[in-house]
């Protein structure tokens, strides 16, 4: 760009983190003169590592304002950025770290059981065949080539249960939920019971008696492995296979912008079909952006703002608490309110032109900066040029890895991309950081400047953004019904986080009727109408 100059970024910051540090003394020492006063005004201010937003959000700047034009005059960001804290905001934080400590220990407590409660089922076939070697060897018969055979049964079996066990059970954990997960719990305490009734009578029939017929006894550990196979099949059919077919559909509402997807799910309990949207979620709603809801509460309070009731009579005369100038001051309190509801509803009824105006412009404002963008982003990359092996032994001095070209070419783009993200109000959602990451990925990848545009022309889903917008995000789920009941038609709950939350409404999918009718295909017969006035 023309206007464009180059200056160290670090002398920049750093006199701005010099500014900013004054700044944080005399907040801290206003902090510390109100705390005398009242507890509830209490703030913090943190310094926390450079994850600044790209435009200077006021939101997170507080009161320093971000230079306009950094897109123009600066090439390298480093320093600190401020963010202010209030003591409800640090009260929310301690809490959300209490509950993940708690949920930490809920899971690997969990983990436990089911490490403990595998070592039981898989050694129990194991210690049935070596006890009576180990207590009465000298009374038992000799094992021939059936029993043998029986061996590389029980191995293969209990190798066959390991992995099956392994990849249905022990698999990462996608979430943590409120409550257990019943038909798990349910099939863990008839494993157990199983196995302790095996134990039983094995003790009292074998272990008693010092049964001498071994080949019984390894009848017998193959059966307990026969049975822990048909189980694993039980816990299959009601983890797995039960939810597959669609039973009901799900609408999902997000309170805010009231953005809605309808999803279709099987019998699940309301907090697995809870689960199952929220991954739904992150991967098919746009992204929420709060920057967009705050035009229609400005344009609200506008309509309200401005209305002024004057008494052109002159203020009434003192009277007492009872008199006739009271009730004269009382209606004419209740007067002046009517006026002033009656006249924002006037404005109210005119305010459809302001607001047809106000996004007319906007789209005009948008598509204005769109063009600019696009534009600029072309002839960015129009200065770039993947080289071949040859051409890089030819000149070596000037190679540059994705990484310093994107820092090469983003200083052209900047002004341009920061506006566009100003008009759309997604300044929040990218990074000065994360934008250079997309650019070098886009050229590693011999992706077009449309390919690297489309990530902010278009809204994309929570999870095309950085992790912090959407890693460890904490969803309390309400419900009048136990969330351990299954689905039912009608039943209504939300998932709340901290800036919005998600309505779901269940409707059960209607039993659907089909009938056939049978055409002969020799009864598709046709005559030519002739009319007078055609030309045929």
């Amino acid at each position: 760009m023309d206007t464009e100059s180059t200056y160290s970024g670090y002398s920049y910051y750093s006199g701005r983190s010099r500014g900013s540090h004054r700044h944080g003394e005399r907040s801290r020492d206003r902090h510390k003169s109100r705390s005398k006063d009242s507890r509830s005004e209490k703030s913090v201010t943190i310094n926390a590592p450079p994850a600044e937003p790209l435009l200077g959000d006021s939101t997170v700047r507080g009161e320093e304002t971000q230079d306009d034009n950094w897109g123009e005059t600066t090439t390298a960001v480093t320093g600190t950025s401020e963010h202010s804290l209030s003591q409800e905001d640090i009260v929310r934080i301690t809490k959300d770290l209490e509950d993940s400590v708690g949920l930490d220990c809920r899971r690997y407590f969990t983990l436990a059981l089911a490490v403990v409660l595998g070592l039981l089922v898989f050694l129990t076939p194991l210690a049935f065949l070596v006890l009576p070697h180990l207590l009465w060897p000298e009374k038992l018969q000799s094992c021939g080539t059936a029993c043998e055979g029986l061996f590389i049964s029980v191995a293969f079996k209990l190798l066959i249960l390991l992995l099956a066990v392994w990849a249905l059970f022990f698999r990462p954990p996608r979430a943590g939920l409120p409550r257990v997960f019943v038909f798990r719990a349910l099939l863990a305490v008839l494993v157990l019971l199983f196995v302790v009734s095996y134990w039983l009578f094995y003790g009292v029939r074998i272990l008693d008696s010092q049964d001498e017929n071994y080949q019984g006894i390894v009848q017998y550990a193959v059966s307990l492995v026969d049975a822990l196979l048909f189980i694993h099949y039980l816990a299959i059919v009601l983890l797995e296979l039960r939810q597959l077919q669609p039973c009901f559909s799900m609408c999902v509402t997000r309170s805010t912008d009231g953005e809605t997807r309808h999803y279709n799910l099987g019998q699940l309990s309301i907090q697995r079909a809870a689960l199952a949207l929220l991954e739904n979620y992150y991967r098919d709603f746009p992204v929420h952006n709060p920057a967009l809801l705050t035009a229609s509460k400005s344009r609200a309070a506008k309509h309200l703002a401005g209305l002024k009731v004057y008494n052109v009579d002159g203020e009434f005369p003192a009277a007492p608490a009872e008199g006739p100038g009271n009730n004269a001051a009382a209606g004419l309190a209740h007067s002046q309110s009517r006026a002033m509801i009656a006249a924002a509803a006037r404005r109210r009824d005119a305010s459809h032109n302001e607001l047809y105006y106000e996004e007319a412009e906007h789209e005009r404002r948008v598509r204005k900066r769109k063009a600019r963008l696009v534009v600029a982003v072309e002839e960015a990359f129009t200065h770039i040029k993947r080289m071949q092996e040859e051409e890089q032994k030819k000149s070596p001095g000037d190679v540059m890895d994705p990484r310093e070209a994107a820092q090469a070419i983003f200083p052209s783009m900047a002004r341009a991309l920061q506006k566009y993200l100003r008009t759309t109000k997604q300044q929040h959602c990218h990074s000065m950081e994360s934008i250079q990451q997309h650019l070098a990925f886009c050229i590693t990848n011999n992706m077009t400047p449309k390919a690297f545009l489309e990530s902010y022309l278009t809204p994309g889903p929570t999870l095309q953004y950085s992790r912090e917008r959407w890693l460890a995000r904490q969803w309390m789920l309400i419900s009048e019904a136990s969330v351990t009941s299954g689905l039912r038609d009608g039943a209504v709950f939300l998932l709340k986080c901290i800036d919005f939350s998600l309505v779901v409404t269940a409707k059960k999918i209607p039993y659907i009727q089909m009938s056939e009718e049978y055409i002969d295909p020799k009864s598709h017969k046709f005559v030519l109408r002739l009319q007078s006035e055609t030309s045929v």
